[in-house]
């Protein structure tokens, strides 16, 4: 732990507080300033958290030369933009997912990471979960043998007005790219980029999916079906079939709190969040993304291995081609 690494965060919504509450039990973490668009809003914010110094504008925090990395915690449809302000001032950034609302988008950003040479990273905290991480290392070394199936899922009951932005496509509004990225993130880190995409959707008078439905492929023969919502709670399960047993995620697959093995003639084994760390904290936080941001700044790395860049491209690829499949179109940038 050779030096503190000073945060900015960039918007006040729940998503940025939530952040900000895992960062207080990060060591070598502190969040130094805030940004929004209303000065009001960051220095209500800022006195909530005690944070130092609060802008009224973007602009203004990815200029403060004691920011190390900052969090992007708008909704994804402004990620390019904010995400582009604070690279192009010099600063790392931690992005919320998805990582923009199109690859193009997700494209022109690692460019311009790459370009200055710093570091980028969508926040998607699933990778980072000790538990994840754990049962993902388990599918690689042949736990259930070769993948054959994964089955995920992630829904909840939301009763929004047509104003609201899940169901506004001026903001990127419907189910995938709010709750779909994570069984599309979850696939694409057991098997990696598909060969084949298929997808239906049921949309809202707005045009923006309610409801998506996403069938997957790879040329090894696995599949993958996956299904995202706003009308119903779904719980979230995920099931993970090989050719020597499954691996089940009874609910929350994106924040597990345990995993259970069934091997063919053996007795279900049960991998609990407790048994693979040992830091006493609860496992609903988003603190292990922010210590991997962290690390990698600490070890003068542009991107992290656990979530990589051209890992993120992916996943944005492939959501472009469900919209594509279910005629989900956002103005202005598709």
């Amino acid at each position: 732990m050779d030096r503190t690494i000073r945060w900015g965060v960039l918007a006040t919504g729940g998503i940025a507080a939530t952040f900000t509450e895992a960062l207080a039990t990060v060591p070598g973490a502190e969040v130094v300033a805030v940004g929004s668009r209303s000065l009001e809003s960051a220095e209500k914010f800022a006195e909530r958290f005690g944070i130092p110094r609060a802008y009224g504008s973007w602009a203004e925090l990815a200029a403060d030369d004691g920011v190390d990395v900052v969090y992007v915690a708008t909704p994804h449809s402004a990620h390019r933009e904010a995400a582009g302000l604070c690279l192009e001032a010099g600063r790392a950034v931690l992005c919320e997912k998805a990582l923009t609302i199109n690859t193009r988008e997700a494209q022109e950003l690692v460019e311009i990471a790459e370009e200055r040479g710093l570091f980028l990273m969508e926040a998607m905290w699933t990778y980072c979960n000790p538990l994840v991480r754990h049962l993902a290392a388990a599918v690689a070394d042949g736990v259930i043998g070769d993948v054959r199936a994964i089955h995920a899922d992630f829904g909840f009951h939301g009763d929004f007005p047509p104003t609201h932005r899940m169901r506004d496509p001026e903001q990127g509004g419907g189910a995938l790219l709010d709750l779909g990225v994570y069984p599309v993130s979850f696939a694409h880190l057991l098997l990696g980029e598909p060969d084949s995409v298929d997808a239906w959707a049921h949309l809202t008078p707005e045009r923006v999916d309610d409801t998506t439905g996403v069938l997957l492929g790879w040329n090894s023969g696995a599949v993958a079906t996956l299904t995202c919502t706003f009308t119903a709670d779904t719980g979230a399960p995920a099931t993970i079939s090989g050719s020597g047993g499954r691996i089940e995620i009874p609910e929350g697959f994106f924040n597990p709190e345990r995993y259970v093995v069934h091997r063919q003639g053996e007795t279900p084994h049960t991998v609990t969040f407790a048994d693979v760390t040992d830091d006493g904290l609860e496992r609903g936080t988003m603190r292990y993304e922010a210590i991997e941001v962290g690390r990698c700044l600490r070890e003068g790395l542009t991107e992290s291995p656990l979530v990589p860049l051209a890992g993120s491209l992916a996943v944005m690829r492939t959501m472009d081609a469900v919209r594509e499949r279910t005629g989900v179109r956002y103005p202005g940038v598709d």
